[in-house]
């Protein structure tokens, strides 16, 4: 009785196991990039984050290079953590200017 108690815990730890490997296996990778989505019917892009970053919403979907980097010239915000417009090499594209820097520019933008 005993042994057959400890075949089967034996037989279940392995099975177990193998089920763990196979599932580290077939684990899909991480994507690249990630669009954290907003509330709402349209659900919007609110801010792009690298594909493991760990401020990402629980709102959100992969999204490929190109898209992540459209979304960040189109004025989506970038994650402060990240820092995905950096890794895209368009860093403070994404940052808007705030009216403290209008005003101390003349209003014009910088544009001479």
């Amino acid at each position: 009785m005993w042994l057959a108690r400890i075949d089967r815990k034996i037989a279940y730890v392995t099975q177990r196991q193998a089920e763990q490997e196979h599932g580290r296996r077939t684990k899909p990778a991480a994507p690249e990039w990630i669009v954290e989505l907003g509330i709402g019917v349209d659900r919007p892009p609110v801010q792009v984050h690298s594909g493991t970053c760990h401020m990402a919403g629980k709102r959100r979907r992969p999204v490929d290079r190109d898209e992540a980097w459209r979304l960040l010239a189109e004025g989506t915000s970038a994650c402060a953590h990240c820092r995905p417009d950096s890794g895209l090499g368009i860093a403070g594209l994404s940052r808007p200017r705030s009216l403290w820097g209008l005003a101390a520019d003349g209003g014009d933008g910088g544009a001479r």
